[in-house]
């Protein structure tokens, strides 16, 4: 199936490694511009030589309040605009919700909900009409997991920024969200821990009895953002392997 990505200009953020990188690759292999931002220099530029000729790539941190700006500066001095926006932050600290300190706090709000609306805010005005925003969530939008208490409380406001911009962007721009579950990144794998007994644990409680591969989750998110997904907006779809019980 052609997505109709040729061409298309899209950014990725934290898209070096994890998902973000699995979704930089599929765009690229369909013929996509991608442009990705993240922390790491070195591991950006070893990322943008696995993407081929039409990658290109910048270092900032979302969490610094200046970077958004800058990001979407370097975007309209390299190509004038964007057709898609692939927004994707690191995931805050684990822990227990009473456990974080005002420190903590802060740090995952800044990260995890202040970086995705300062990206968003500075990316908006940068993208053509036609193009495709999708935020990558998490199943803690739907159902909390233990040990993730700041994913389990910020993650449900990003899904609503979903659904509010879906209606004021409209029509000219597509706004989705994305929740991974049990994907087999190198976060996931650290969460884990090195006992094979917990990744056991987690795939007994996954209806498709295994973790998914990044190229899975960078697949369905590849779609959402070309125009074969031309009439979805607004929605929040699970690459989970089926483990969410809710049935919205």
């Amino acid at each position: 199936m052609d997505l109709g990505l040729a061409g298309r200009r899209i950014a990725v953020t934290a898209g070096s490694r994890g998902l973000g990188f699995a979704t930089a690759q599929a765009l690229a292999s369909d013929g996509a511009r991608v442009l990705i931002a993240a922390r790491d220099s070195a591991r950006l530029d070893a990322a943008v030589s696995l993407l081929g000729s039409d990658a290109c790539g910048i270092s900032l941190d979302l969490a610094d309040r200046g970077a958004p700006e800058r990001l979407a500066e370097d975007v309209v001095s390299r190509w004038g605009g964007l057709d898609g926006l692939v927004v994707n932050v690191g995931g805050p600290a684990p822990g227990r919700t009473l456990d974080y300190t005002d420190d903590a706090w802060d740090a995952a709000i800044e990260g995890v909900l202040l970086g995705s609306v300062r990206t968003l805010r500075a990316l908006v005005p940068v993208l053509a009409p036609g193009a495709a925003i999708l935020i990558i969530l998490s199943t803690t939008v739907r159902e909390p997991i233990p040990g993730l208490g700041a994913s389990n409380v910020l993650r449900p406001g990003l899904a609503m920024l979903v659904k509010e911009l879906s209606r004021d962007l409209a029509p000219d721009i597509r706004v989705n969200g994305i929740l991974p579950g049990r994907i087999a990144t190198q976060r996931i794998l650290d969460l884990d821990g090195p006992d094979p007994a917990a990744r056991r644990a987690q795939e007994s409680m996954i209806p498709l009895g295994r973790y998914g591969a990044p190229e899975e989750f960078g697949r369905v998110a590849a779609f959402l953002v070309s125009p074969a997904a031309s009439y979805v907006t607004g929605i929040l779809v699970p690459v989970d392997g089926g483990i969410l019980h809710s049935p919205w």
